[in-house]
């Protein structure tokens, strides 16, 4: 009887043996599943992210690149307005086309400004007489400081009336000076007619010549220059 009980508890103790093993082992099953799921979910969302961030940088750089297309097209119409009519007075004037066309670009912001947009004025030509002027705000390089001052401005009821007007500037000279851009119109080249233009008085502004210098190179302006 005794070896009986002792077989039955054996088994018993044995039998519970098992069972905690079964159960440590499916624990550390689970175990083993749950950190194989997180691990799976963690990599589908690495992986999702990272489409979603390409798919975001291509959308950004497409924009980018359709916006610079846009802002270069624009440049170009506008310097095809201009173009023409610089040309076509060089020979009479003696003024640069290249030169013309990058006054134009600064002094109007390619056509963006408010002369330029309402009234034709390209060069911010000023003028006395109410009837072909308009009173506005403007900035300029007085006494080494930049100011705020309100002048009339010319309106024109075309950029061709703008570029004869601004060209006839330089030929007829001022009221007080008729030579007052004599070494502008004898410039050669567009570095030379840059630089007159601060020496005669045209700007106000001190970097004109450097400003007027690179835009004629970044857009390759002298081109121009030769169609004459």
């Amino acid at each position: 009887m005794a070896h009986s009980r002792y077989s039955k508890q054996h088994r018993r103790r044995s039998s519970q043996r098992r069972s905690h093993q079964q159960r440590q082992f499916i624990d550390l099953n689970g175990f083993f599943w749950t950190i194989a799921i997180v691990f799976a979910v963690g990599l589908i969302f690495v992986l999702s992210y990272d489409r979603w961030q390409q798919h975001e940088t291509q959308e950004e750089a497409a924009a980018v690149s359709a916006s610079t297309a846009s802002v270069q097209k624009q440049k170009e119409h506008f310097i095809s307005r201009v173009a023409p009519e610089a040309v076509q007075l060089q020979s009479s004037t003696h003024v640069l086309p290249s030169v013309t066309i990058a006054q134009a670009i600064l002094e109007s912001n390619w056509g963006k400004s408010t002369l330029g947009q309402k009234y034709n004025n390209l060069f911010g030509v000023k003028g006395s007489d109410p009837s072909n002027t308009q009173e506005m705000t403007t900035q300029e390089y007085v006494d080494g400081k930049w100011q705020t001052i309100t002048a009339r401005f010319r309106v024109y009821d075309s950029y061709a009336a703008s570029i004869q007007d601004h060209a006839q500037l330089f030929t007829r000279g001022t009221t007080w000076n008729p030579q007052q851009y004599q070494h502008f119109l004898a410039a050669k080249d567009y570095r030379e007619a840059a630089q007159a233009l601060e020496t005669d008085g045209y700007a106000t502004d001190p970097d004109y010549a450097s400003k007027i210098i690179e835009i004629v190179e970044t857009y390759q302006l002298t081109k121009y220059d030769q169609q004459s």
